[in-house]
């Protein structure tokens, strides 16, 4: 072999050599790619087992009803909000409170809501002792699912329920301290037992958005209500001075063409800061907001959980306010007392006046207590648990004093001189073109002193919070004090 045919021959080797370098290289990469996919799905698989499960394009949910009956659906003292029956040979879900809870039990057909939603998982589960299978497998029977207990309130339901009336809009009822939903109601309702027969008209019916759940979807203009935040940016602000706050109200307020008045021209004089909250004065809490840091209150905002996720384990929009260093005095003055482009849903304001009851944390709030298989044997427990801290300890309090003041000398006084006390804030808040239409707001806490209960309120185009939503609190505050 000359030398050159050597050299040629070498160079080739390497060539080899090299190539098959490279191809073990990406042998070796596709597998550690590969081994990485699988230990990722099967990771995933283990941590989101009942999203899985849940999602609708899933198979496994039509093999577990195949073989379990849909479990129930209980309220906290074991009344029962739905079932699975048999009519006619085939399977039905019943509703024995009917339009009741409709909103939050839900339904199971033509997709879900509700608890029915939220617990699909248990419900189609079922953790029968083995013993009790193996006879039904004998008999040929499916097995029973687990059944779901929820935080939910018969009595309050019903007097919340009954209080909103033929009106529009939402009741949320909670525990402050540990976030249970005692009642959820939302207006206009549905029986779920006939949502299969009245789907399509459902879905043809824009105006009336039954199947919203105005509690978590629905987002309103927070009105006064949204003073309390304005508050307690002012109190941050001033730490040391917002107790000598004074303003002379004339009934409105101006800056070069925008002009802002309070609720049907009322002039409430002189005014220092407890006394613009307790009586609501638009025209105070606009010269106050004009007086803000707006990257400050833009910080608040964000502590109080506006433009962002919510710790909610169901459906809900997100609340909205648009602040920032560049925003107008104009927008300033609306901002400050729930106007604008500010919209909120009735459960985030519970949640809110919830951290203000609990010295500033926020419980997240659930429906679900616990799951038990058919012996009574528990499942699955859901205990309280704390979001984080919302606001400090000393803000809690004085926007608890604060509120405790529009029931003692504001615009909540339907609420004072009580077997119990209260504290909470008011709000009319406007909307659309026609002036003077507003909706009717109110949330707060009973007792004052330490708070048991939380409820929130809107009614739909009322008018005064203080003439038509503390009146529905005062009856949900006497339902569960038995005053």
């Amino acid at each position: 072999m000359t030398a050159r045919e050597r050299t040629v021959k070498i160079t080739r080797n390497k060539k080899k050599s090299k190539a098959g370098g490279q191809i073990i290289g990406v042998t070796c990469a596709f597998i550690i790619l590969f081994l990485s996919m699988i230990g990722y799905i099967t990771h995933y698989s283990a941590t989101h087992k009942q999203e899985l499960i849940n999602n609708s394009y899933n198979g496994r949910q039509q093999m577990l009803l195949a073989k379990n009956r849909r479990g129930d659906i209980l309220a906290a003292d074991g009344e029962v909000l739905a079932r699975t029956v048999e009519s006619d040979g085939e399977e039905v879900r019943e509703y024995p409170y009917k339009n009741l809870f409709s909103h939050a039990v839900g339904y199971s057909v033509n997709g879900r809501m509700g608890v029915e939603a939220a617990a699909n998982y248990y419900l189609i589960n079922s953790n029968a002792p083995l013993s009790e299978k193996a006879g039904m497998d004998i008999s040929e029977e499916k097995y029973p699912g687990d059944t779901v207990y929820t935080t939910l309130d018969v009595n309050l339901q019903q007097v919340a329920s009954t209080a909103l009336g033929v009106y529009r809009g939402a009741i949320v009822v909670t525990e402050p301290a540990t976030g249970r939903i005692l009642a959820m109601v939302s207006k206009p309702d549905f029986d779920p037992e006939k949502i299969e027969e009245q789907w399509d008209d459902f879905l043809e019916d824009e105006e009336s958005g039954i199947l919203l759940n105005r509690v978590t979807q629905g987002l309103y203009p927070p009105g006064s209500t949204f003073k309390i935040v304005t508050a307690l940016e002012y109190i941050r602000e001033n730490p040391e001075t917002y107790g000598g706050y004074s303003y002379n109200c004339s009934g409105a307020i101006k800056r070069g063409e925008d002009r802002i008045q309070c609720y049907h021209g009322t002039t409430h004089g002189s005014v220092d800061f407890e006394r613009s909250f307790a009586k609501s004065c638009n025209t105070s809490f606009a010269n106050i907001g004009l007086s803000l840091d707006r990257g400050a209150f833009s910080s608040t905002l964000d502590d109080l959980l506006f433009n962002q996720e919510l710790p909610l384990g169901f459906n809900y929009s997100q609340s909205r306010v648009d602040m920032g260093v560049n925003t107008t005095d104009s927008e300033m003055m609306q901002i400050s007392i729930g106007q604008g482009t500010t919209g909120i849903t009735p459960m985030h304001l519970n949640m809110i006046t919830c951290a203000i009851a609990n010295q500033g944390t926020l419980m997240k709030p659930y429906l679900v207590d616990r799951v038990e298989n058919s012996a009574g044997s528990v499942v699955k427990s859901f205990e309280p648990s704390s979001y984080r801290r919302i606001i400090s300890a000393d803000e809690a309090s004085e926007l608890s004093a604060l509120m405790a003041g529009v029931v003692t000398n504001g615009t909540a006084s339907r609420l004072k001189d009580l077997s119990y006390t209260a504290a909470g804030k008011t709000g009319s808040a406007e909307y659309g073109t026609v002036k003077g239409d507003s909706h009717a707001w109110f949330t707060g806490f009973a007792p004052a002193e330490n708070p048991e209960i939380c409820v929130t309120i809107i009614i739909e185009g009322a008018g005064a919070g203080g003439d038509y939503a503390v009146p529905i609190a005062k009856r949900i505050f006497d339902a569960y004090f038995d005053a």
